[in-house]
Parts: structure tokens; C-alpha cells; sequence
């Protein structure tokens, strides 16, 4: 029997629209079997997960999505079949966390001088007790009718020489793998052909995710077009990573990702979940 994986998910315990438990049941509606639930720079999510996952007969793989700054660039890594509670691990993801706090108050102080009051107290609603995100931003903003829809938003205020953009600097390629590594967990390099990198940028990237230690590429993802599948399969193999498929779900609101609707991997690449032994 082939199982249907997910890998790249997110829920209220970052910027995600459901609880962890409403995600995995989601997800076994959806026909998924294994989900990874990956929030940002956070594990706080994944007792709630693994807990429904039980009730649901769903398999949860303990993950995050970890920021990290390449060459003024951020990118994401994914930690898959991690231990949520390895101390360098929290430890890192601790200083992420206060990080992200300080940006999103400097983010509303930002938004608050162009006109925009109240605004941070608005996302901050949004998040619950969950940590404060662009996202929250974005939909704080929609809300007040400041543009079409939250990419809308994201173009208008939250993108580089916009009124609401923060420069960030995250974790170290390598310390951020080496946090996964010390968790007991694989590293996959997430939605590659998303960073609006050229050819050659590209393959610097790839190449210094893998001599840092990275094990997978994020091969399938959910904006991912065919043409970008079969590049994303050639660095793969050119740089001899395992594939990894996972649909970045956020909301039932966006058109795309939708939980279950992911392709499967190309059958000359080797799937991500061999690393820890699992069924293909």
C-alpha cells in the first residue's frame, strides 16, 4: 500500500488557520496517512498533533520550519522526525523566537508611523497564543480593507521598501542543521524555487545546504509548477538528496496548497521518510 505524505504543514501554534488537532484531523479527511506538522521556528504544536494523530489514525512526524539567512536572503529549513525536546534544539529556536517578538513590534511601530494604528495589537489578536507573523499582519491589514487579499497585502506593506518590512537576520545555515542533527532528525531545504534565485544562485545554495550537512530537497511543494518539479528533481539528483514532498498548508482560505492534493514524488528519487526507516 503507498502511503500519502505530507511534510510541510503549519497551525495556529505559528501562522496556520487550524489548531494542531484540527490540522490532523483535517488531514485525515483528506486522505493523508503521515503528516509532518512544521511551524515556524516553534514545536510547541506538536503534543497537541501527536495526541490527535492517535485519536485519529493518522501518523504525525515531529517537524518545524526554521529560518534561517543566507546571503541576505531567507531561507527555510525543514526538521523532520525531530526530537521536540533536544536542548540545542529548543535552545536555538528559543533566540528565533525572541526574534521574531522584536520584529513584530517593530514591525507595528513601522505600520503605526505610516498611518496605520492599532495595528499590532490587531495581529497580535489574530496570533492567540500563538507568536505574532507576517501573516497575522497581513490579515489584520486585509481586514481594514488595505488591500485586495493578504497578497495583496504582502506586495502593498510587508515586502522590501515597504512601510511594514522588517530586514531580519536569522540563524546560520549550518547551526540551524546542526540544531536538527542533535534533535535525531533529517534536514530538508524547503521550496527551493521560491527564493527568486537565478540558475547559478541557486546551485551555490543547494550545494552549501548539502556540504553543511542537509539531507533532502522539498521536490514537490504546494506552488511548485511542473516545469519547477522537474528542476527541483534535477538538483536533487545532480546533488544526490533525498525528495521530500510536503504541501506548506496555511488556510482552507488560499485556493492552493490543499491538504491531500499533493502529487507523487518522481520514481527515480528517493523519498525523504527512508531516512528513518519508513515505509515507501
Amino acid at each position: 500500500m503507498t502511503i500519502n505524505y505530507d511534510l510541510h504543514t503549519h497551525s495556529t501554534a505559528s501562522d496556520g488557520a487550524y489548531t494542531p488537532t484540527e490540522l490532523v484531523q483535517q488531514a485525515a479527511r483528506s486522505g493523508i496517512d503521515a503528516l509532518a506538522l512544521t511551524d515556524h521556528d516553534t514545536t510547541s504544536g506538536l503534543k497537541e498533533a501527536m495526541a490527535a494523530g492517535s485519536e485519529s489514525g493518522i501518523q504525525v512526524i515531529a517537524g518545524l520550519e526554521i529560518s534561517v539567512s543566507w546571503n541576505k536572503k531567507t531561507i527555510h529549513l525543514i526538521g523532520l522526525n525531530i526530537d521536540p525536546e533536544a536542548t540545542a534544539l529548543q535552545k536555538g529556536i528559543e533566540g528565533l523566537q525572541e526574534i521574531r517578538a522584536d520584529r513584530a513590534i517593530e514591525m507595528g511601530r513601522r505600520l503605526e508611523k505610516a498611518g496605520i494604528p492599532g495595528i499590532y495589537q490587531a495581529a497580535k489578536d489574530l496570533a492567540g497564543s500563538g507568536m505574532v507573523t507576517r501573516t497575522h499582519f497581513a490579515h489584520a491589514l486585509a481586514g481594514l480593507g488595505l488591500a485586495v487579499d493578504v497578497r495583496d497585502v504582502f506586495k502593498r506593506y510587508l515586502t522590501p521598501g515597504k512601510p511594514g518590512y522588517v530586514n531580519t537576520t536569522w540563524a546560520e545555515m549550518g547551526e540551524a542543521i546542526n540544531w536538527i542533527k542533535s534533535a535525531g532528525g533529517v534536514t530538508v531545504l524547503a521550496h527551493p524555487q521560491r527564493y527568486n534565485l537565478t540558475g547559478s544562485w541557486l546551485r551555490r545554495l543547494v550545494l552549501e545546504f548539502r556540504d553543511e550537512g542537509g539531507l533532502g530537497l522539498e521536490v514537490l511543494s504546494g506552488v511548485a509548477s511542473p516545469g519547477e518539479v522537474q528542476s527541483s528533481t534535477e538538483y536533487a539528483k545532480r546533488y544526490e538528496l533525498l525528495a521530500s514532498c510536503g504541501s506548506d498548508f496555511h488556510s482552507p482560505q488560499y485556493q492552493w496548497p490543499k491538504l491531500g492534493r499533493m502529487p507523487r514524488l518522481p520514481e527515480s528519487l528517493t523519498p525523504i521518510w527512508t531516512a528513518w526507516g519508513a515505509t515507501p
